[in-house]
């Protein structure tokens, strides 16, 4: 049994966790940060990193405690070194350096976007050929796995990510952020009455764009406001996430088709969304040798535990890092030519 420590601070939640064997969770201990950047309606880089520096040793305290293991028991050390904020993850990456050289343990560099496709073992093991669609407020890809820890990226956004879209509109509309489980449960009541763009719809790519989603909703409001005429924002919800959710099934359904994949993985944030679950799960019923794996909810959004079972992989095959590693905030899978 292989016991790993984790460390995630790329963004704004403070987290640390252990996993066994890269699919059970020890614990999985979270500090959010959410009640701090409400008021500006995103993550404040610095805020967040102030936050991550006050946390880290508690959560850190808090995984140990909750999971009774012992450092002696850990295997190794895993934490994200990419993609984020790039001082939220200097913080994550000196307390997982400081746990490591404490405990002579091994680091394990991990990419956060790996991370959330792995949180899908939580449901139940990945098959591969696989395909996953990662949709966050950060990214929006649809990546092609042919063997365990193998990305290649099929298609991306151009723009906007489908999680800062729903933001966006979110403050548009005034919702407390971040705005996308309140703007799914608004959906379920609303109606479709407005007829949102679906951008790309007809391009033979695997590409996503948001933007003019975005913009179609705020000339919307603003056109609406001028005429002094009164917003449903209940039916506005559910039209636009209609539009969101047509764009992410259009360009699954198509990948689907043109790749042959044993198992399709729903990860990132906005997999908690009901909506996309639903039609996904419909989606996959027209393809029965495909198993859909969605991420479990408690781990759609950012975690340790995550970190730990894509740190799992790389131990396996003994990706290691030493103290110098540094962190990348750019960092993404590899783009497959189209």
């Amino acid at each position: 049994m292989t016991k790993i420590i984790a460390f995630e601070s790329s963004a704004d939640e403070t987290s640390v966790a252990i996993v066994e064997d890269g699919h059970i969770v020890l614990s999985n201990a979270v500090a959010t940060q959410i009640n701090s950047h409400q008021r500006f309606g995103g993550i404040v880089p610095e805020v967040a990193s102030r936050h991550h520096i006050e946390w880290i040793t508690r959560v850190l305290d808090d995984a140990l405690d909750a999971a009774q293991v012992r450092p002696e028991d850990l295997d190794g050390v895993a934490v994200t070194y990419g993609p984020g904020l790039v001082g939220s993850l200097l913080v994550g990456l000196m307390g997982a350096k400081t746990f490591a050289l404490a405990h002579d343990l091994p680091i394990i560099p991990v990419n956060h976007l790996a991370g959330h496709i792995a949180a899908a073992n939580f449901n139940v093991p990945i098959i591969y050929p696989a395909l996953a669609l990662m949709v966050s407020g950060g990214h929006t890809e649809l990546v092609l796995m042919t063997s365990e820890n193998n990305f290649a990226v099929l298609g991306e956004t151009r723009d906007d990510a489908a999680g800062e879209s729903f933001d966006k509109v979110g403050r548009l509309l005034k919702l407390p952020y971040p705005a996308g489980k309140t703007i799914d449960e608004m959906a379920h009541r609303g109606q479709a009455t407005i007829k949102f763009p679906t951008a790309m719809a007809h391009e033979d790519n695997y590409d996503f764009s948001f933007s003019g989603l975005k913009s179609a909703v705020i000339n919307y409001v603003h056109h609406a406001e001028q005429k002094g005429e009164t917003i449903d924002h209940n039916n506005l919800a559910t039209s636009f996430q209609n539009a969101v959710v047509d764009a992410l099934i259009g360009r699954t359904r198509k990948a689907l088709k043109d790749y042959d994949v044993k198992s399709f993985v729903l990860a990132g944030g906005v997999a908690a969304n009901t909506q996309l679950r639903d039609e996904l799960d419909v989606l996959l019923s027209q393809f029965p040798k495909t198993t859909f794996i969605p991420v479990p909810r408690e781990y759609t959004g950012d975690n340790a535990a995550m970190i730990g079972a894509a740190g799992y992989w790389n131990f396996k095959q003994h990706i290691f890092a030493g103290l110098d590693l540094n962190t990348n905030p750019g960092l993404d899978f590899e783009l497959l030519n189209k």
